[in-house]
């Protein structure tokens, strides 16, 4: 792409700055080496995350110290639905029970400081104060998320957050690593739809992000995911919106949600159990939230509070989902890290509705009596806390094959193309692809391509918006020329055409290299390229990019040449195949005599000099016999007056 900045191309002047060497071995932080880092050791392909897996927690432990979590209110819960069939949770005991809870807002990609009005997922975190210990239920205003695996977390935030080198925001990270997992189609076409920037706090729905397992009395289990409905109802900002709040409130959303709450104006959200698909089976009431205090102290109640996925009264236990698993691990240690060991002794975290009685000691900050003279080792005969068998986890099976499973071709497209096609409405859609290809366009066009493919396999229509508003986009200043940036690392600038603006797709970002090409005519070292895009009508042309000197031996020049060929066997030809090639040459007519006129120009001036010395000599001396006995002579005396 013409006119980018440096810092805006730092990841690609970094790869160029190695040069011809190859990657380095990946390794742990102790330098072993790595033989998987795309997914999580489990047992069997949906089994629960193994404690052995080192990968992940050399990954994962240095990854929980980068990052610290904000904002926050107070609230209560209270029981609307009796679900007691479903779980035995003490917190869903009977109708009417009241609930002490705490909720974080914040987004993800921000800063501590940021605007409250970009475009990024909105956590919506709930802390439940229960009978049987503090329950955390972390989640965010979407039902999906980026990635499946946990291993790939600390890597999806780092593509996120700012260039190691620029520190600034790059867009080439953020659609790199998305266009590399298709996975994260659903999310991301979520963030850039009209909810992507909700109109506050107050007016977006929450969700528990994973799969959890109920238990109930019985000791049956089903699976569920946990909804949080606004009933204030959803309202966006639009960009324009959002940009201006940005420049003159950047803390809106909190101002928003303070103001409510102290005015009495209290917010509340509907919540919910899902069992099985909304298709077939509605979402099943339990209760409401309400938020009806604002901290007292910023430090103390928002600073210090901690919530971890982990912390799951009886009847609520974790499914065998890979982010959720790896999260029981990594949110803990993070708090540890941040607020120190003792972290649930702060009251904030506090499980202040049930007596805590354990066998872990000291550490720093330990703010109580640390447990007296009670024994601190297990078991023991002297009357210290035991284990009660009915608050044992449900049990179940796990594939007996502990390895590496990738998940990364599982359905990634179907839940996107429903969406798309039947929950956003036209408006909606000409937004979303406005929204994503203004964001997209910062990067480089070979990541814009492998999006836009990806984008295909959900819909055509949906590939083909977003495509036809980055051509735009990236024709602006470019009228003349266009740069492109192929797979490889090769890039060449080629002169635009009627032939290319007639292709399927206008520009050059959209051709397609042919690898394994044969034909006697296509130099070595040149590049093909398909100028139609896979799945779209048969291409009509080819375009052969190289250096002149690879391109025509004998023609000096400088940059690059292109040829373009107008190929009969176009089946053939989509496969790769250019054995066609030299009978399309034949027709680049314009190009090969210009290349021959070139290649003849300098024979053709010296014959004409010779040519004009010999009618030279033959008038200043009669006649000349260029092959007769003095005439060699004669001819080289020329060069001697």
């Amino acid at each position: 792409m013409a006119n980018r900045e440096r810092a805006t191309d730092q990841m690609k002047l970094w790869k160029e700055g190695r040069g011809s060497k190859s990657p380095d071995v990946l390794t742990t932080g102790a330098g072993v080496p790595i033989g998987d880092k795309l997914n999580s050791m489990t047992a069997g392909p949906r089994g629960p995350l193994l404690v052995q897996d080192v990968v992940f927690t050399d990954e994962m432990a240095h990854f929980d110290r980068e990052r610290i979590p904000e904002r926050v209110v107070h609230a209560k819960g209270a029981v609307t639905h009796d679900i007691t069939n479903y779980s035995k949770a003490k917190v869903f005991e009977h109708v009417g029970k009241r609930t002490p809870i705490a909720i974080r807002f914040s987004t993800v990609a921000g800063e501590s400081g940021s605007a409250d009005t970009v475009r990024d997922p909105r956590g919506f975190a709930v802390k439940f104060y229960t009978d049987e210990g503090n329950w955390d239920l972390t989640g965010n205003n979407t039902p999906i998320f980026f990635i499946r695996d946990t291993i790939l977390f600390p890597s999806f935030i780092h593509s996120q957050k700012r260039n190691p080198q620029t520190h600034l925001k790059d867009a080439d990270m953020v659609w790199d690593f998305w266009s590399l997992r298709p996975e994260s189609l659903h999310q991301v076409s979520f963030l850039f739809s009209d909810r992507g920037i909700p109109d506050g706090y107050r007016h977006m729905n929450g969700y528990g992000s994973h799969t959890f397992k109920l238990v109930n009395a019985e000791g049956h289990p089903v699976y569920c995911k946990f909804h949080y409905k606004t009933d204030q109802g959803i309202k966006n900002l639009t960009v324009e919106e959002a940009d201006r709040l940005a420049a003159t409130d950047p803390d809106y959303s909190i101002r928003d949600l303070y103001n409510a709450i102290a005015n009495g104006n209290f917010p509340s959200w509907s919540f919910y159990i899902q069992v099985w698909s909304h298709k077939e089976f509605p979402l099943i009431p339990v209760g409401r939230l309400v938020l009806d205090r604002n901290p007292v102290n910023y430090f103390a109640e928002v600073e210090q509070l901690a919530f971890d996925p982990s912390n799951m009264p009886p009847g609520i236990e974790p499914s065998p989902d890979k982010m959720l698993q790896g999260r029981l691990f990594s949110y803990p240690d993070t708090h540890r890290h941040r607020l120190g060991a003792n972290y649930l002794q702060l009251p904030v975290n506090c499980p202040y509705r049930t007596r805590v009685a354990n066998y872990q000691r000291d550490g720093p900050m330990c703010m109580y009596d640390n447990q007296g003279g009670a024994p601190n080792y297990f078991p023991n005969s002297f009357s210290a806390p035991e284990t009660q068998a009915h608050f044992t986890e449900s049990r179940f099976q796990v594939s007996p094959d502990v390895g590496r499973y990738n998940s990364a071709d599982d359905d990634n497209f179907s839940q996107v193309r429903t969406f798309f096609t039947e929950v956003l409405n036209e408006g909606e859609r000409e937004r979303l692809c406005q929204n994503m290809a203004g964001h997209l366009k910062g990067a480089q066009l070979f990541i814009q391509k492998r999006t836009v493919q990806n984008l295909m396999e959900v819909h055509p229509d949906y590939g083909s918006r977003v495509q036809s508003l980055l051509d735009k986009y990236n024709a602006e200043g470019k009228k003349n020329t266009i740069h492109v940036y192929a797979r490889g690392g090769a890039s060449a600038v080629v002169a635009a055409s009627k032939i290319m603006d007639n292709a399927t797709y206008g520009y050059m970002n959209d051709c397609t290299p042919l690898t394994g090409c044969k034909s006697s005519r296509k130099p070595a070292g040149s590049t093909v390229v398909n100028m139609s895009h896979a799945g779209k009508k048969p291409p009509n042309d080819y375009l052969v990019w190289s250096l002149c000197n690879t391109l025509y031996v004998n023609f000096c020049c400088l940059g690059f040449m292109a040829l373009i060929y107008s190929i009969k066997a176009r089946d053939q030809k989509t496969l790769g195949d250019l054995r066609a090639a030299q009978e399309c040459s034949d027709k680049a007519k314009w190009y090969n005599i210009l290349a021959s006129g070139w290649n003849l120009l300098i024979p053709l001036l010296l014959l004409g000099l010779l040519v004009l010395l010999l009618v030279h000599l033959g008038s200043s001396q009669g006649t000349f016999d260029f092959f007769g006995e003095d005439g060699f002579q004669s001819f080289m005396k020329l060069f001697s007056r």
